[in-house]
């Protein structure tokens, strides 16, 4: 039997039911599924469905990403609901290619993960698979392992396994109508002005969870704990000098303005750093903020192209501000900080958030 995998807290509870009900087959997965989006998602989703897999025994195939493709199969239907006509077509194209795949492989009976997910439809699934099975000669099965607290039983074991737990199908046209619903902006579909994993991006987690498969390698005791935080992205922002171009300019992590543009002037400079106006704004020369961080970049733009790590900028951040109060205040790197006027663009996000922690034990 070949298995369609959608994601490794549905797969890890289906294919252990699997083998209990089928205990004739032999199971192999295949992991195709180019609706995931961005990419760096589906990398994430690939990395703990593989981790599953080895934990469980199965085989596990790889399909191609092929995210153009299902962009133009499911055109014209962006707006349609979950359960909609969108569903049905994206099921058939996953489906359809686990169907050739089965044939490449000499298995006979084909599957899905989906059926578990308590988001889609039993019945919409149930049809398409008889009907890919029907077209290429195979069989289907569709077993119901929802019922009787299957659900609740799924999220536990995916709790104990500590796998990865996304919050969308992997739908980008789902995901916007998910967070419009959930009032929380869509900062899955963002990438970073600078080359820096950001907290809770999806590159973290990909770094926290290649670090999980290491330490089970190792059989190194360990626990992961969610945390609550305040999270920040940069939209954009720029200095320039009145009446002058744009400066190179760095912006550090939680720099906050009320308004997107504010012109005022630096009134005084006190160990490198330029005090602004308005908006509780501070300007660092290049040198004070190598002095702080420990660091040895020549420019400004040097430090674009290989930005510090943001807990390098937080420590700046609690040297120039405070340790132990919480700034949101704008805090600036130039090469030099001079007297004069400037105009600043600072446009942010800050938001809750949760990640998730890696917790050595013992």
């Amino acid at each position: 039997m070949l298995v369609h995998i959608c994601c490794s807290v549905d797969s890890h509870f289906f294919l252990k039911k699997l083998a209990q009900k089928y205990p004739q087959e032999s199971l192999q997965a295949f992991f195709y599924d180019p609706n995931i989006h961005p990419f760096s998602e589906y990398r994430l989703r690939l990395l703990d469905v593989k981790r599953s897999c080895q934990t469980l025994g199965i085989v596990l195939h790889e399909g191609a990403y092929n995210y153009e493709g299902w962009l133009e199969a499911v055109r014209g239907f962006e707006n349609e609901p979950e359960k909609g006509k969108r569903c049905t077509i994206c099921f058939d194209n996953r489906l359809e290619e686990t169907a050739k795949k089965a044939l490449e492989l000499g298995e006979n009976v084909i599957t899905t993960t989906l059926l578990t997910s308590p988001k889609k439809s039993l019945s919409q699934l149930e049809n398409a698979l008889a009907t890919i099975a029907r077209k290429y000669g195979l069989e289907s099965v569709a077993p119901d392992f929802r019922k009787q607290g299957g659900t609740q039983e799924q999220f536990a074991l995916a709790k104990e396994a500590m796998l990865y737990h996304q919050d969308y199908c992997g739908c980008s046209f789902a995901l916007r109508v998910q967070r419009e619903q959930q009032k929380r902006w869509v900062d899955e579909l963002s990438s970073p002005l600078r080359p820096q994993v950001l907290p809770s991006s999806i590159e973290e987690r990909i770094a926290l969870y290649e670090k999980v498969m290491d330490y089970e390698a190792e059989a190194t005791p360990f626990r992961l704990m969610r945390e609550k935080f305040l999270n920040y992205r940069l939209l954009r922002g720029w200095v320039r000098k009145s009446e002058g171009s744009v400066l190179p300019s760095y912006i550090l992590f939680y720099s906050t303005c009320k308004k997107e543009r504010i012109k005022s002037k630096i009134e005084f400079i006190a160990e490198g750093v330029g005090y602004f106006a308005k908006e509780e704004a501070r300007f660092l020369s290049l040198e004070c903020f190598n002095a702080i961080a420990h660091a040895r970049y020549d420019s400004v733009k040097e430090m674009l192209q290989n930005p510090p790590t943001i807990a390098c900028e937080i420590r700046v951040r609690e040297a120039i501000c405070g340790r132990f109060s919480f700034s949101l205040s704008p805090l600036i790197v130039l090469d030099e900080v001079e007297m004069g006027g400037y105009e600043l663009c600072v446009e942010s996000k800050s938001y809750p958030d949760i990640r998730e922690n890696l917790v050595l034990i013992g």
